[in-house]
């Protein structure tokens, strides 16, 4: 029986098609942040429902797709279908997109559900997006394929955004309906399409490398596999003692940056009064700084080590958090979003290639299962702690300014972890897995 990923050839259009779903996708994380984020508390939930509603839906769709991934993960490894549930989930949340475009704003609660459901989607895919990352990328080349997708993403989200804006504001210029609505609900059809379409690709090239580990299950029985695993892996946590401590401080500084990329927005309605049209305009500033520095960071990563450069762009984001109690125009906020802009994708990134470093390749689908745990099991905090201290305080200030917390408490565990250590461990299991085949 094999017990380990065949290391087959890879080629540069598998490593194409697998970042293009992040040109996919991104579509939709951009979206989501400006036109969605102002469509829900504008138009379809006024007042302190919107505000509320966008946060626990975010919040709660992170928290259902971790308790789905490590069990999803394993069922993947058993049966080497990343790509078979990768593109189920990403065609699952265009559709849903779609949906609720097509749906009157006055069918509140069909609205919501959608909303949900197409959230969910866009969570769950990016576990088995992200597991296809040990098989397509050795030690040497992590951090730059990682950051290839971080970068294909935001020229793919910023491109989308600039569509958006257009419609918006010359809209009703060259044709298009003059209210409004009808076009920020235009703009998130063409968003699940663009979702769709650009998925394509992988339906086309991609492909799982795996061997299948158990060919013979049901779904039912690989599913309860995975869950023994899974409690497994729990319970001799120690095993993997470095990697579950990098994964902790993951938990923690990314529930920061989440936050930040889905509730600075709604600190820009409520403090500056800022429409749909111009916080894509901030958006769309956003995308295009952070297209180059992804790949500086990678690159700084994979030449002077992912931890120092992780560390460093922690530290940014920590003073970023702190500036923002101070922000009262909206220059400001340009200034401070250029900055979270030099580091956005590059915390991704390095974290990503970190997380590559320190993992098994038999256990791939797996491990990033816990990656996505890591990274959703408690980042519901965030924009659930955001939007209930802004709906009680009424203070957008207060609610980002807290944010500082989940930064400085990742900084302190990140210092600790001895990635080199970790690495080794990574090594001498793929080791025994080919002697073992």
């Amino acid at each position: 029986m094999h017990t380990e990923t065949e290391r087959r050839s890879v080629t540069r259009r598998e490593v194409s098609a697998w970042a293009m779903y992040d040109w996919a996708n991104s579509a939709y994380s951009t979206i989501l942040i400006t036109i969605l984020v102002s469509y829900l508390q504008d138009d379809v939930f006024p007042g302190n429902i919107g505000i509320v509603l966008y946060g626990w839906g975010i919040g709660l769709t992170m928290l259902i797709s971790a308790i789905m991934l490590p069990i999803l993960g394993a069922v993947a490894d058993a049966h080497a279908s990343k790509r078979r549930w990768l593109l189920g989930t990403a065609f699952g949340g265009s559709l849903s997109l779609v949906l609720l475009s097509l749906v009157p704003s006055h069918q509140t609660w069909l609205v919501a559900g959608l909303f949900i459901t197409t959230n969910l989607c866009f969570e769950v895919s990016f576990g088995f997006y992200n597991g296809f990352l040990p098989e397509l990328a050795d030690e040497d080349h992590m951090g730059r394929v990682s950051a290839l997708g971080y970068a294909l993403g935001y020229l793919g989200g910023g491109l989308m955004l600039l569509l958006a804006i257009l419609i918006l504001l010359k809209g009703e210029g060259v044709g298009l309906s003059s209210d409004l609505v009808l076009r920020k609900r235009m703009v998130l059809g063409l968003t699940g399409l663009w979702w769709a379409v650009f998925t394509l690709p992988v339906v086309l090239f991609l492909h799982d490398k795996a061997v299948p580990l158990r060919q013979s299950q049901s779904f039912a029985d690989a599913a309860r596999h995975g869950i023994r695993e899974v409690t497994t892996t729990l319970r001799n946590v120690r095993n993997y003692r470095i990697l579950a401590l990098f994964l902790t401080a993951f938990l923690m500084y990314n529930d920061g940056v989440q936050t930040m990329i889905s509730q600075a927005s709604v600190f820009a309605i409520q403090v500056l009064d800022m429409q749909a049209a111009e916080l894509g305009q901030v958006i769309l500033m956003i995308q295009f700084i952070a297209l180059p520095s992804a790949f500086i960071v990678g690159w700084c990563g994979d030449h002077f080590g992912q931890k120092k450069t992780l560390m460093v762009c922690l530290v940014v984001w920590t003073l970023i958090s702190l500036s923002a109690y101070f922000i009262t125009t909206k220059t400001q906020f340009w200034i401070m979003a250029a900055f979270a802009a030099l580091v956005l994708g590059g915390t991704q990134t390095v974290s990503r290639a970190i997380m590559g470093l320190m993992t098994p390749r038999k256990h791939s689908a797996e491990f990033f299962g816990f990656f996505g745990l890591s990274g959703r099991a408690t980042s519901m905090l965030g924009p659930i702690l955001f939007s209930t201290i802004l709906a009680s305080t009424g203070s957008p200030h207060l609610a980002i300014t807290s944010l500082v917390l989940f930064f400085v408490v990742g900084i302190t565990i990140v210092s600790s972890v001895h990635v080199d250590q970790g690495q080794d461990q990574a090594r001498r299991e793929n080791k025994a897995g080919i002697t073992r085949m």
